[in-house]
């Protein structure tokens, strides 16, 4: 994890647990790439996944630190492919562009904690411990930024890497976001100040980002 979408991490991670909050303990977590297809077996299936956050290495690119364009996500293909809006309390934004031009999809964790979320230090998280669930079951490479790994041996006892933020995920566990919206000037500054904002308000100034309404509702904290 690191800068997206113009906000530092630490600010991300401050709305994002404004966003728990008013979730009832879930929140959303934007990412960049496709899961692996047992993603979807596991979610169906109820079986627990525990989500690590590790603070990336490497400095956050320009384009994610002062990208061009940022839009706010609106709807989500579940695991059994039914497109719905995203919950009331859930706030993912990205860059608008890629390398291929305007972004159309985006994905996202759906995520569970019962604790509040804060970026800790000096919990080790060796990656050598695990392979890809998906695939071959390839060692993890240094170039993944999000991805779903199976166990195979126990952690050593350093590591270059920390769990700085976990949870479970929850519900679809791994989705694909769809109807993005441009964010213009004044909703980008509501955005840069919302995690001060009464924790009352969320709901409502997520839907004023969003702009126009989802045409389906979905109770505060329902992941589906």
């Amino acid at each position: 994890m690191q800068a997206e979408a113009g906000q530092g991490l630490d600010a991300i991670v401050e709305r994002k647990e404004r966003e728990r909050q008013a979730g009832d303990g879930s929140f959303l977590w934007g990412i960049g790439n496709a899961p692996a297809s047992v993603a979807n077996v596991l979610a169906r299936a109820g079986i627990p996944v525990r989500a690590v956050f590790s603070v990336m290495k490497t400095r956050p690119k320009a384009v994610d630190v002062a990208p061009a364009r940022t839009v706010i996500w609106r709807r989500y293909f579940d695991a059994q492919g039914v497109e719905r809006p995203l919950p009331p309390h859930a706030l993912v934004t990205s860059r608008g562009d890629s390398a291929g031009g305007a972004k159309r999809f985006h994905h996202a964790l759906m995520c569970r904690s019962d604790t509040p979320l804060t970026i800790k230090r000096g919990d080790a998280f060796d990656p050598a411990a695990f392979r890809n669930a998906g695939g071959t079951g390839a060692p993890v490479g240094f170039s993944q930024v999000t991805a779903l790994l199976r166990r195979v041996q126990m952690d050593r006892d350093a590591s270059d890497y920390e769990a700085n933020l976990t949870a479970w995920l929850a519900g679809s566990y791994w989705i694909r976001l769809t109807d993005p919206v441009e964010l213009d000037a004044s909703r980008l500054a509501i955005l840069a100040d919302i995690a001060r904002q009464p924790i009352e308000n969320w709901c409502s100034l997520v839907s004023h980002i969003r702009g126009a309404p989802a045409t389906e509702s979905v109770a505060p904290g329902k992941l589906i």
